[in-house]
């Protein structure tokens, strides 16, 4: 970590840049954390964990897609009623499920990106497709997290997986 001394006079010379906006710093503490521990960020804090427990923890360099639609298939726009009747209506609905989840999850992989943050949950089937293509993922990030996470990385916020393509995602 950082000593504080240190820490300050980092902080004070991005403060002589003229074009700060004081809306975007802050400063948090961790009960806990030791005086030791202090650092300046230099981006964002998602305290967040990555979505299955064998994704890694850390991802060097991550091409980030940061989303606002769900890991879920499309919802019929009107109000219909499904009737699933037989052991083959199940299937033929599960079948179509899993191909969702697929092309989502295939969008995500071949936009380059290293790792999906979402401002969604999504079901034990998608998280695992991503575990299974390498693609760590973030889910459950609020609207304002994920605008900050957007701004320190200038990625663009996506909206549907179709309009997801490698000018979207950003580093650092």
């Amino acid at each position: 970590g950082y000593d504080c001394s240190r820490c300050s006079v980092e902080g004070c010379r991005i403060l002589q840049r003229k074009n700060v906006n004081f809306d975007l710093i802050k400063i948090v503490g961790k009960v806990g954390g030791k005086l030791e521990e202090t650092c300046l960020v230099n981006g964002t804090v998602l305290d967040k964990t990555f979505s299955h427990p064998q994704m890694p923890e850390e991802v060097k360099n991550p091409k980030i897609a940061v989303l606002t639609c769900p890991f879920e298939p499309p919802k019929p726009k009107t109000k219909n009623q499904l009737d699933i009747k037989t052991v083959e209506d199940y299937n033929q609905l599960r079948g179509y499920e899993q191909r969702q989840f697929v092309e989502m999850v295939k969008a995500c992989k071949d936009s380059g990106a290293t790792v999906v943050a979402c401002q969604w949950g999504f079901d034990d089937e998608a998280n695992h497709l991503l575990l299974q293509q390498d693609l760590p993922a973030i889910r459950w990030i609020g609207g304002c997290e994920l605008e900050l996470l957007a701004m320190a990385t200038n990625a663009r916020i996506v909206p549907r997986f179709e309009d997801l393509d490698k000018k979207k995602l950003r580093s650092r």
